[in-house]
């Protein structure tokens, strides 16, 4: 078509090349190339488009740091407390928040049950560019939703989204999803990098320059990754990420970014007929089913921004029929997984070399912090030993690679999780209890390294 060209524009840098790359020489990333149409005829139309918000010169003009003030956002409960805890304590006026996750984990469900709470003070403009008005009343009389308040507009047309936007001025707009908005004078499909761009783009301006809150749903790619050019996560306020498994009924979100807040707090919920449900104590779900004296299985207690949750680690070494032996983990990064076997093969002589070995956290969650080394080892140890670890025991302490427990950050709080949930006994670096011992009734089992934790396992 005359004025088109077909390019290929890298997701994580938008270099754009004429022929498709496997390696951008730009930014280096592999695989990142996408096939978009774009126009070779100059327009003054969408240039105009791109300037800023503001039209007044005066207020572009640089101002002095003192004449500076801290603005009061005001933040909107959104009726569900879990989610408002990962937002930094609701949705912030005025804020932008993008919303991913895999297809089928609850995203419009989430999104149609905070409209109904936040119908209760505020006016809601819900756009769906992938369902019908039939199918989201369908889902909303499932999930108990009264609508007050509550506009539902099926348009995929940019320009008529900010024009019934214009008409009803609501105080929140809900998109669901962006891939499916596209410009007139865009000419590449919808969901391409320069469309999800550019409507974006229009998006946020129309959010800042009005005090819109906008909540934005957005796909994911095959890598679990949010589709679309990466640009996207650094225009947006707040990044969610909506994780689980669909054949699970829990599901865990998080911020990866969050500028009116942590990005450590999670949120667990529960699927059920009647939506989502929040899990004020994540814990207990954790541990519910836990098999009673059984050989490789050991609680731990990570922290997730200010909340400490009991997780359960499990750990099944077997004889391997393979000349390499095999490395599983799901929950935990694989590359501390194999830091451990190594520590425990060279200071305790364990031959996990001969073995293969799966390490799983229950309940999906996803554990990054390193307090959770001395758990995972003795899991593995009580798998390999057919020792089990005793039930009322909890395991908390980073492993160095001499084999030592290093101090751990916020082990008072830790214990006393542990406590409440009725653990006895909790194994724990000694140089926390140097500093300061824990004012709990728990009992404390100080280790120095590794070998001393071996001797908590049951006899055989």
């Amino acid at each position: 078509m005359k004025g088109l060209k077909t390019v290929f524009i890298c997701s994580e840098c938008e270099y754009h090349s004429p022929k498709w790359l496997g390696k951008c020489p730009s930014c280096g990333s592999w695989n990142t190339f996408v096939e978009d149409v774009i126009s070779t005829q100059p327009d003054t139309e969408v240039k105009a488009r791109k300037r800023s918000v503001s039209t007044e010169p005066s207020s572009n003009r640089a101002v002095s740091y003192n004449e500076l003030e801290i603005p009061d956002y005001i933040r909107s409960n959104t009726g569900l407390g879990e989610l408002d805890r990962v937002l930094g304590g609701g949705l912030v006026h005025g804020s932008v928040v993008l919303i991913s996750g895999e297809p089928g984990i609850g995203k419009s469900t989430l999104l149609m049950q905070i409209s109904d709470c936040l119908g209760q003070s505020r006016k809601v403009l819900y756009v769906s560019g992938e369902e019908s008005g039939g199918q989201l009343k369908l889902r909303a009389k499932r999930l108990g939703i009264l609508g007050k308040n509550l506009y539902i507009l099926t348009e995929t047309n940019i320009d008529g989204i900010l024009s019934q936007a214009d008409k009803i001025k609501p105080d929140v707009i809900i998109i669901d999803s962006i891939q499916t908005v596209y410009r007139d004078d865009i000419k590449s499909a919808p969901g391409s990098i320069t469309q999800v761009r550019e409507c974006a783009l229009d998006f946020i301006n129309k959010a800042k320059s009005e005090g819109i809150s906008m909540l934005i749903v957005g796909h994911v790619n095959k890598e679990g990754g949010i589709a679309g050019p990466k640009v996207l996560e650094h225009m947006v306020d707040a990044v969610l990420c909506f994780e689980g498994e669909k054949l699970q009924s829990y599901r865990i979100i998080r911020a990866n970014k969050n500028r009116f807040g942590s990005t450590n707090e999670i949120g667990v919920f529960e699927m059920s007929d009647k939506g989502l449900v929040e899990i004020e104590n994540p814990s207990e779900m954790l541990l519910s089913g836990r098999p009673k004296k059984t050989p490789g299985n050991c609680a731990v207690c990570t922290i997730e921004g200010t909340r400490p949750i009991i997780a359960e680690i499990q750990a099944l070494v077997c004889t391997t029929s393979f000349p390499a032996p095999r490395r599983t983990s799901n929950g935990i990064d694989y590359n501390r997984v194999c830091l451990i076997i190594a520590v425990l093969e060279k200071r305790l002589g364990l031959k996990f070399y001969q073995n293969d070995v799966y390490i799983n956290v229950i309940g999906g969650l996803h554990i990054d912090e390193p307090a959770t080394d001395a758990a995972v080892a003795l899991a593995m140890i009580s798998s390999l030993t057919d020792r089990a670890v005793p039930d009322d025991l909890i395991a908390i302490g980073e492993l160095g690679l001499s084999g030592e427990c290093r101090a751990v950050s916020n082990l008072e709080q830790r214990v006393k999780e542990a406590a409440r949930l009725g653990f006895t006994k909790a194994v724990v670096p000694y140089r926390n209890i140097e500093k300061r011992k824990p004012d709990t009734n728990i009992e404390l089992i100080p280790i120095h390294s590794i070998y001393e934790a071996v001797k908590v396992l049951s006899p055989e």
